[in-house]
């Protein structure tokens, strides 16, 4: 537990930190902190909270730095966040309308964060079983090879090549497509691999071909695909001053690139309601080292299809990013779930 001027003195020193990036002296808060106390009684204090581990100082530099420690209590207990500017959400909305498919929809939010926090936007892009589907249609291509037209509940079209054991001719394509639609449109992907398991084993004679070949094309066109994120604004980190060294930007740009960690890490927010935030080493990946994740997962119908954020240095405004990232969640869920409803 701190103290009043201890808290004050620590929240005053991470909102100069944060703007300037310089370490912030005692002078400077004797100034800036609002407090009637001497210069040696905030060193004092300062020395106190940095035996906590809550502050550091460099070695170049009289003043001091907030340690991973101290931007959490900051972020916990200090930190007043506003409600988010109804143009800035007039803007989000604006930009993320509805009917414009998922996929665009998600490219679209992850470049909003980036221009609206000047770090990196980050979305993790939904499974597809978790949408039903309209209808499907399957043109035959050359051999043994099918192009699948899958049309979702929210206006999403995938094409599929698939690889079939025999070949096909258009009207068993047809036969094919018009059982699927006609018995399982606004179903989703697994309730249909699993219906169409179950009424092969009790089907018999001609339903039984119509099943088996069903279920040989479901198989390979209803798979789920492999989760995927969407990123914006990794050039913005060039410019961050914690992120001169070359080694450390490579680093950093290599995970981007690598895709599965900071995958792992956005789903450990999935089921965690509202926004959270990772700094520096809480992440668990070493490229992240300096840096934070501030993120929330987005929903339609009820249902959580997956989570945005940001990536930036831990010396990022949080009090601005926070609003960004929780107003840029609701409007994506609002214009999923408008596609998905109509």
């Amino acid at each position: 537990m701190l103290d009043p001027r201890a808290r004050q003195l620590l929240r005053t020193l991470i909102g100069r930190y944060i703007q300037s990036g310089e370490p912030v002296g005692s002078q400077t808060l004797a100034r800036h902190a609002g407090l009637d106390v001497s210069a040696a009684t905030i060193r004092n204090i300062l020395s106190d909270l940095e035996e906590l581990g809550l502050l550091s100082a460099p070695h170049t530099s009289a003043g001091r730095i907030p340690t991973a420690q101290g931007y959490r209590l900051f972020v916990d207990s200090l930190l007043q966040v506003r409600p988010l500017p109804e143009g800035d959400v007039a803007r989000l909305r604006s930009e993320l309308p509805a009917g414009s498919g998922t996929q665009a929809l998600l490219g679209s939010a992850s470049e909003l964060l980036s221009a609206m926090t000047h770090f990196v936007g980050v979305v993790s892009v939904p499974r597809r079983e978790q949408f039903a589907f309209r209808r499907i249609d399957f043109v035959p291509l050359d051999g043994q090879r099918v192009l699948a037209i899958l049309v979702f509940a929210d206006n999403e079209v995938q094409n599929r090549i698939i690889q079939t054991r025999r070949p096909y001719d258009a009207s068993e394509l047809e036969r094919i497509a018009n059982y699927l639609n006609s018995h399982f449109a606004g179903r989703t992907l697994p309730d249909i691999r699993a219906n169409l398991l179950r009424e092969l084993r009790s089907a018999r004679d001609e339903m039984e071909t119509l099943l088996t070949q069903s279920v040989e094309l479901a198989e390979q066109v209803l798979a789920p695909g492999n989760d995927d994120m969407v990123l914006a604004g990794q050039t913005r980190l060039m410019g961050v001053q914690e992120l001169a060294d070359l080694d450390r930007l490579r680093e950093l740009f290599e995970a981007f690139a690598r895709k599965r960690e900071i995958l792992q890490l956005l789903e450990r927010t999935v089921r965690a309601p509202g926004v959270r935030i990772f700094i520096g080493e809480e992440t668990g990946l070493a490229p992240l080292e300096g840096m934070s994740l501030v993120s929330a997962p987005y929903a339609a119908g009820g249902q959580v299809l997956g989570v945005l954020g940001v990536i930036g240095p831990s010396r990022m405004a949080y009090d601005r990013v926070i609003p960004v990232v929780q107003a840029a969640a609701e409007a994506l869920g609002a214009a999923i779930q408008s596609d998905a409803s109509t």
